[in-house]
Formats: C-alpha cells, sequence, structure tokens
C-alpha cells in the first residue's frame, strides 16, 4: 500500500527547469556509464602476460586471462567456474516451462504411456 503522505497530487507538474535540471542529470549519468564501459572494454583488450594451461607463457588479452581462470577453476572442481565457463561458451541448457490447461484425463493416459514404457 502507498503511503498518503509520499504521493504527489495528481496535480503536481514540474516547473522547465525542475525538466531541464532532471534532463542534464540523466544526460551526465549517461555520460559516466558510457565512459566506464568504454574504459572497462579498453581494459578487457589491453594485454598481459599468462601462463597457459600447458604452462607456457603467453601474451593474451585481459580477457583471455580471466577466462583462462575462470577454465582453472572449473578444473580444480569450482561449479560455480564451471557454469561461468559452460555458459559462456554458448552451452547454457535451456530452461522451457510450458503451462497449458490439459484434462485429467489427458494427464491420467500419459502417465499410463510413461508408465507402460519403462516396465
Amino acid at each position: 500500500m502507498a503511503n498518503e503522505q509520499n504521493l504527489r497530487p495528481s496535480e503536481y507538474k514540474l516547473t522547465q527547469e525542475e525538466q531541464k535540471k532532471g534532463g542534464k542529470a540523466s544526460a551526465e549519468a549517461r555520460r559516466k556509464k558510457r565512459d566506464l564501459r568504454l574504459a572497462l572494454e579498453a581494459l578487457l583488450e589491453s594485454d598481459v602476460k599468462k601462463k597457459d594451461l600447458k604452462g607456457k607463457e603467453k601474451n593474451m588479452s585481459v580477457a583471455e586471462a580471466m577466462s583462462l581462470e575462470q577454465v582453472r577453476k572449473a578444473l580444480k572442481g569450482d561449479s560455480k567456474a564451471y557454469e561461468i565457463v559452460r555458459d559462456s561458451s554458448g552451452q547454457k541448457p535451456i530452461d522451457k516451462i510450458q503451462v497449458a490447461e490439459v484434462d485429467a484425463d489427458v494427464i491420467d493416459e500419459v502417465e499410463r504411456m510413461v508408465m507402460d514404457e519403462s516396465e
């Protein structure tokens, strides 16, 4: 339930000055998010020296090095790292749930068929 004291009256409108202020703040927030995204993209593309899985020193991008570390963790039994590697490689299982109204007789018939096949 909404607290009546926190609600604005329906006739309340922002002034042009308030609208401009909000627009400027919104634009600044978008610029900051863009700059952070661009900085992270540049860092992920930068090169580092790292040992590959065979122990050989190799130049690779930061993104590749991070992926390599996830593979190393997965190989040691870290199930979360395994999920990250699996999902990032495009092998994430698809969860599908279908909801439908089905007559009880149909459900009983399908159950009987399944039981007959399993015997």
